[in-house]
């Protein structure tokens, strides 16, 4: 009877244990999805932004300056967002982490040139690059145009926007 005085108490401390190294793992995998979560909200937001800004059509004078030939981009327009997805291309190479790309699913409420959607498209990207880099305090760490943009373990591109 004297020998099963510790039973109960070792398999409480197996158990406990067991408990500690699942609560462990859990908390690092939901951190990963928490920073996924966190870039696909601004990845949306800069979307939303980039379309807010493009098509009320108000630039600094030099892009309005480029415009010159884009006489459509000039005036007000309607565009919105149909959807914000993402594609893991594994890890990489040049700065060790996963590699995340966005790509934008736009349509526009005209009918507008290839070089005038391409416009529209890279306003749209640099403004959901620029949310990101934001979200995660990144801004110092890449260039001018956002890109591309990092967190902890990730690094952030843009494909070009697809027009449906």
């Amino acid at each position: 009877m004297n020998d099963e005085k510790g039973q109960l108490s070792g398999e409480y401390m197996l158990l406990v244990g067991s408990l500690i190294v699942v609560l462990m793992i859990s908390i690092f995998m939901i951190a990963n999805e928490n920073e996924l979560n966190i870039a696909m909200a601004a990845a949306k937001s800069g979307a939303d932004e980039g379309v807010a800004s493009s098509s009320s059509a108000i630039y600094p004078k030099e892009t309005f300056n480029e415009y010159d030939d884009m006489e459509g981009l000039k005036h007000p327009y309607s565009v919105s967002i149909v959807n914000v997805s993402y594609n893991s291309s594994g890890i990489d190479e040049n700065y060790g982490k996963q590699k995340i790309q966005f790509k934008v699913y736009a349509k526009a409420s005209a009918d507008y040139n290839k070089k005038e959607l391409d416009s529209i498209g890279d306003r749209i990207n640099y403004n959901l690059r620029k949310s990101v880099a934001t979200s995660f305090n990144t801004t110092d760490s890449t260039n001018k145009l956002y890109n591309p943009v990092f967190s902890n373990n990730y690094v952030f591109t843009t494909a070009n926007v697809v027009w449906v």
